[in-house]
């Protein structure tokens, strides 16, 4: 397939009349026709590991695409999608394409959907264009790298009526929705505090310069990020899957106040009942290491002031998971496991899932708030593409949650309070901390570009 410009691309996106109805193949009985035809865009760890097998176990489509800017991992991906089919008990299609720019993937009549799977820095730009062009959208958490970027695209979802799902897959798993389940029912009472605690990642001294591999678009791999010369140290490793450097860059990431706080934030929002919201105070301090390529923060510790007097304490020193406390009692939550073997431990000390001060708020029977249930986050997309229903985690949700990381991360680079208004999305008389809320965009990337274009 020719390559296709940014601007040709870009001006078939200007006053696109999106359809708002699903070919005609996807509709009647459960038929191999009827499947889904996904487009994977990012072939690295969380793609193989948990998003592209996702998609297959759910049985209700097919992934016939994939592309990475790095054509080692391209092919690499394809190789594993055709395990994943054989797994599956399912014969390999002969024609599953190798993309090196995600646009031509967009390009496809034939494909109905995409799965960005790409490091945070680079989750805006892909999918903005995605739901321009037509497509439904899973996205990888944290929704979007800066506020301006997460305005921008949940507004963007709204006016295409496209479905995206965030991969905040704690809702699709079961303790978290009991969890929320039960605080909505009130079995503690009326909550008081919410404690969080998350992992941290480490740092290292800065490599040298490297030789950019064979095979690897390094500049497109930047994209809209202030350029730097290669080291692996701060893309992602050569050979095999580990953890890549970047999740250590505050160029491509914030560090794990987003990484596994875009998690349980939404679950803290999901049992208040706060999806809609935020919190109106926030205080925060960090390490933040000197050196310039693993730099995003290590030890820190958050305080928020929500809807209801609500206080939320954030730190590493808090064990992983979520701790709500009310007049009546605690409920605790937590993750049975990593989301990739190569993520930072949830702690030495096991940790019961779900735990309560008295066994008796755990009791299912008699809850007052039920809420859906999903065993498959990348199905429960899937079934709301069908359906035309929004997801679990939908774009307007996910932007709320990711924004309450974001102000935190704010709060933690400035080490002073900080007034947060939720209705107009900025600090109360704060000209610097709301200059943090966007970044600015190495051209031709990202998204005010791509509008612009």
């Amino acid at each position: 397939m020719k390559s296709i410009s940014r601007r040709t691309f870009g001006k078939t996106l200007v006053g696109v009349s999106v359809p708002l109805i699903l070919p005609n193949r996807l509709l009647g009985a459960d038929a191999p026709s009827n499947r889904i035809r996904v487009g994977q865009i990012g072939c690295g760890r969380i793609a193989r590991s948990h998003d592209m097998i996702g998609v297959m176990k759910s049985g209700l489509a097919d992934i016939v695409a994939v592309c990475d800017v790095d054509k080692a991992r391209a092919e690499d991906g394809k190789k594993h999608l055709e395990q994943l089919y054989r797994d599956n008990g399912r014969d390999v299609p002969s024609n599953i394409s190798v993309h090196g720019d995600y646009r031509e993937i967009l390009a496809r009549s034939d494909i109905d959907a995409v799965v960005i799977s790409t490091p945070d820095h680079q989750h805006a730009e892909p999918a903005l264009a995605a739901v321009l062009a037509g497509k439904d959208v899973y996205l990888q958490k944290p929704f979007t790298m800066t506020l301006a970027e997460g305005l921008i695209l949940r507004d963007a979802v709204a006016r295409t009526k496209r479905i995206l799902q965030v991969g905040s897959q704690q809702r699709s798993w079961k303790q978290f929705r009991q969890a929320a389940e039960f605080i909505r029912s009130g079995r503690i009472g009326k909550v008081q505090r919410v404690e969080i605690g998350l992992p941290i990642d480490p740092t290292k001294a800065d490599d040298p310069a490297q030789p950019v591999p064979a095979g690897l678009d390094y500049n497109r791999w930047v994209g809209p990020a202030q350029f730097a010369y290669y080291t692996e140290q701060r893309v992602h490793p050569t050979k095999g899957y580990d953890r890549p450097g970047w999740l250590r860059n505050e160029s491509f990431c914030l560090g794990m106040i987003t990484g596994w706080g875009s998690h349980h934030y939404d679950t803290m929002h999901w049992a208040l009942d706060l999806e809609k919201s935020g919190p109106s105070k926030i205080e925060g301090k960090a390490e933040f290491p000197t050196n310039k390529i693993w730099n995003v923060h290590g030890a820190y510790d958050v305080k928020l002031t929500y809807p209801g007097d609500i206080a939320v304490h954030v730190s590493d020193k808090n064990p992983n998971g979520l701790k709500f406390f009310g007049d009546e009692g605690w409920i605790w939550v937590t993750r049975d496991g990593q989301a990739t073997a190569s993520d930072p431990s949830a702690g030495s000390k096991p940790m019961p899932p779900l735990d309560a001060s008295n066994p008796l708020l755990l009791d299912p029977k008699g809850l007052k708030v039920k809420l859906h249930e999903s065993d498959n986050h990348h199905k429960n997309w899937l079934e709301s593409v069908r359906s035309r229903k929004q997801p679990l985690a939908p774009a307007h949700i996910a932007h709320r949650s990711n924004s309450a990381c974001i102000v935190s991360w704010i709060a933690m680079k400035l080490n002073r309070p900080l007034t947060w208004d939720v209705k107009t999305e900025r600090f109360v008389n704060d000209a610097e901390a709301n200059a943090m809320l966007s970044r600015p965009e190495r051209a031709p990337y990202g998204v005010t570009n791509l509008v612009r274009s």
